[in-house]
């Protein structure tokens, strides 16, 4: 990983790195890794924006996944404050808790609470208020809001990672950018999609709670294998494509 001293040397303006193969490599994986991580990010904000009237959809999506990057570009070119949020701030039950653990956990009750609370909406079929225009408006800005809370916890581990794999930080900032576009691309039809199949939203808020289980773990130094838990969610998203395929063939064979 790379060590505070060489970070604190970085220039983020320096442009040598362009020269280097290595460097076009690593801003290539890290894209790859920041996409990766960025995919519980488009989950939240889809299930979050499913609330507002259509119309204000896109432009919520376009405003939470713009303050992601900010996040992560503020959390990059700050990366001394980062790298002593790992110090220890307290002791719990013998673990010691920094200040990334204090955040990572804090995010994983915030996660784990909108994720029964959206829950109980979908089971028990309630309907928030709010899709007037005046309370439309209003609720942009909760939802905005929320967005921006989990979005400073996703951005924490995402700069963590990155700092751990690259030495430039233009190369870092230049990953996140990329990374957020492409986001920013397919947001639409993830968002489009979960919101026109219930039991899809069902299963989201399921990976919502998991990720906000993984996070309190993490917090408390208990680490998982992330690598286990996409692969557990990427079995029942293919698990949920199949249900979904064969119940529309079911709908469209002709009633005997």
């Amino acid at each position: 990983m790379t060590d505070l001293p060489s970070l604190l040397a970085l220039n983020p303006f320096d442009m040598s790195w362009i020269a280097s193969p290595e460097a076009w490599i690593a801003l290539l994986t890290l894209t790859v890794m920041e996409v990766v991580l960025g995919i519980d990010n488009i989950v939240f904000i889809s299930i979050l924006v499913d609330r507002l009237p259509a119309a204000e959809r896109p432009r919520a999506r376009f405003l939470g996944l713009a303050f992601a990057m900010v996040t992560r570009i503020l959390l990059l070119l700050c990366i001394t404050w980062v790298m002593q949020l790992k110090e220890p701030l307290f002791a719990v039950l013998g673990h010691d808790i920094s200040g990334k653990d204090l955040i990572l956990i804090l995010g994983g009750l915030f996660l784990l609470w909108k994720s029964t609370k959206e829950l109980h909406h979908k089971v028990e079929g309630v309907e928030e208020e709010g899709h007037s225009s005046g309370r439309g408006r209003a609720a942009l800005g909760a939802i905005l809001v929320q967005i921006a809370i989990l979005d400073i916890v996703f951005s924490l581990d995402s700069v963590i990672t990155a700092v751990g794999m690259v030495d430039d930080i233009m190369v870092m900032v230049i990953a996140v950018m990329i990374a957020v576009g492409f986001m920013m691309i397919f947001a639409g039809s993830v968002s489009d999609f979960i919101s026109r199949h219930p039991t899809v939203k069902v299963l989201a808020l399921s990976f919502l709670l998991l990720i906000g289980t993984t996070l309190i773990a993490e917090g408390f130094h208990v680490h998982f294998q992330k690598g286990f838990v996409y692969f557990a969610m990427a079995f029942s998203v293919f698990v949920e494509m199949l249900n979904i395929r064969m119940k529309t063939k079911a709908e469209k064979k002709p009633a005997s």
